[in-house]
């Protein structure tokens, strides 16, 4: 399942790893995990963060994207399931069999 990932990095965790050089080897090692569909870094609310594009082929998968950015920059993860427009056109009948039952 294609998922979004969203990661904060704290400011005072993330200024220690970038300084120790710990940022940078541990997110090339977690891209090369991950191998993500697309990474972007970026700031919000204040804080280094990431959006990450994701194939999980399992929801086991999950503390294998999230526990690196846990334990290494005690970081707050998101992951939302996300759809490409393919996946929404096969959704059709889905969408439309919620719409005769419950609207």
């Amino acid at each position: 399942m294609r998922c979004i990932v969203k990661v904060n990095f704290p400011v005072e965790a993330s200024n220690e790893a970038i300084k120790s050089g710990k940022l940078q080897k541990t997110i090339k090692s977690v891209m090369e995990t991950l191998k993500p569909e697309a990474a972007y870094f970026t700031a919000e609310r204040g804080q280094r963060g990431g959006i990450f594009v994701v194939d999980l082929k399992d929801p086991s998968q999950i503390p294998m994207v999230a526990e690196p950015f846990f334990l290494a920059f005690n970081a707050s993860v998101e992951i939302f399931p996300a759809m490409t427009v393919e996946d929404l056109m096969k959704a059709g009948p889905h969408i439309e069999k919620a719409i005769k039952n419950y609207a």
